[in-house]
């Protein structure tokens, strides 16, 4: 039977471990994102509608050119009836 001293390498317990490191940092993790699909929906959603952004744009216009009026019977109006909780 021979018996090795106390420099053998194959009982080395620090050996593995390290392997496992040095594994480790040679494939480093990328982040990834995830959307579901009731996500991809709500953010179609949020899209502005072609109708609602020509209106927007025509009220852009006729404010720039000073032609828009603010009805101040309408606005107050809408002010009572949000306050009031209507």
């Amino acid at each position: 039977m021979r018996i090795n001293g106390p420099n053998n390498t194959n009982m080395n317990p620090y050996k593995n471990h390290f392997q496992k490191q040095v594994n480790t940092k040679a494939e480093p993790k990328k982040d990834q994102l995830e959307i579901s699909n009731k996500a991809k929906e709500m953010l179609e959603k949020e899209k502005p509608n072609a109708k609602r952004a020509a209106y927007v744009q025509e009220l852009k216009q006729a404010v720039e050119n000073g032609e828009y009026k603010v009805d101040h019977d309408k606005t107050a109006r809408k002010m009572i009836d949000f306050w009031s909780g209507f």
